[in-house]
């Protein structure tokens, strides 16, 4: 079981498409307004097990403050700026798609990224920091900035979006917290990173795949009878990860050296789907479903990008070169 979990996590690139495609036609052959209840379920099964990885001591290490600062800059600043901006360009009239793309944009980080940073081969410490603290920030600011940038067009129930966050959030956030502390209190730190750490990512997987085959399974009738839904929602997704990727490549390039540059690149780009999705479709119901189409698209979007900049990391910001004259394993950058 664990072994095909992990196949699932390795190939996202096709799992996720897969996932969709299986969704659209099983929404098509079926009423799949029944699984609206699996929602709840599958978020918290994406959630918990990335929070049970995450060592939240790491807040608490010195250091990196610019590479810290600039990261929330560009998290809370610039990219909330460009997704409203696409949305006003694109969606002036769609306002539940505009608050998908808000939703996107103000929910920085995953699991992924320290996954990425690692692909990359950069400062996966930093990556982990930025995880935890983007995380809170999104968590604590999202209600806020939905209610001020879109409370005129859409009713943002402040109080429920907040509750929404405390369920698919800190409540997972102390559970996963929790199990990590009695995990590594009852077998050791070294025997948790080498036996249980590797085995919970895979599951968050798992609620990925599953809340992306619901998105599309309850939106499936709309794209048979609007095909054109899915080139248009694609295309301002597209645009976007593509102006990030820019933005941050630049200011890495510019403000760090190559290690801390690819965390920051990873730490501003990926976007926390998955908490995203779950408001989407918990607080919003029936009208999330639209925007929640447009996030689940934007896990496609996302996960081929970031498998793509891995490949041109080395001619962005130079190749990892070993020293002969240094210990062995340490290495700095062409």
């Amino acid at each position: 079981m664990w072994k095909l979990l992990s196949q699932l996590q390795k190939y996202m690139l096709w799992t996720i498409p897969l996932s969709m495609f299986a969704g659209l036609l099983f929404g098509i052959l079926t009423d799949a307004a029944f699984l609206r209840w699996t929602i709840m379920p599958l978020t918290f099964l994406m959630v918990y097990p990335m929070m049970v990885t995450m060592n939240m001591r790491e807040l608490l290490k010195p250091g990196g403050g610019k590479l810290q600062g600039v990261t929330l800059v560009i998290n809370f600043l610039l990219v909330p700026a460009i997704g409203y901006g696409m949305g006003m360009l694109f969606f002036a009239d769609q306002p539940m798609i505009r608050l998908a793309l808000l939703l996107a944009s103000l929910l920085p980080t995953s699991g992924m990224t320290i996954s990425w940073t690692g692909f990359a081969k950069g400062n996966v410490p930093a990556a982990v920091k930025m995880t935890v603290v983007s995380l809170i920030a999104g968590s604590l600011l999202a209600p806020i900035y939905l209610k001020t940038l879109l409370g005129a067009v859409v009713e943002i129930p402040l109080a429920q979006v907040f509750l929404q966050i405390g369920l698919i959030v800190f409540l997972p956030l102390l559970l996963g917290n929790g199990t990590r502390q009695l995990l590594i209190a009852r077998f050791g730190e070294q025997e948790y990173n080498r036996r249980f750490k590797p085995k919970f990512p895979p599951l968050s997987t798992l609620g990925v795949l599953g809340i992306v085959f619901v998105s599309m399974a309850l939106k499936a009738k709309s794209i048979v009878h609007h095909p054109v839904i899915l080139p248009n929602l694609l295309f301002p997704l597209v645009l976007i990860y593509a102006l990030n990727f820019a933005l941050s490549t630049i200011v890495g390039k510019l403000m760090f050296d190559r290690d801390d540059a690819i965390a920051m690149v990873y730490g501003t780009v990926m976007r926390n789907l998955s908490i995203a999705l779950a408001i989407a479709m918990g607080v919003f119901g029936a009208k999330g479903a639209d925007a929640a189409l447009l996030i689940a698209l934007a896990y496609i979007v996302q996960v081929q990008a970031a498998a793509w900049y891995v490949k041109f990391t080395d001619k962005l910001f130079g190749s990892m070169i070993v020293e002969p004259s240094l210990p062995s394993g340490s290495a700095r950058s062409r």
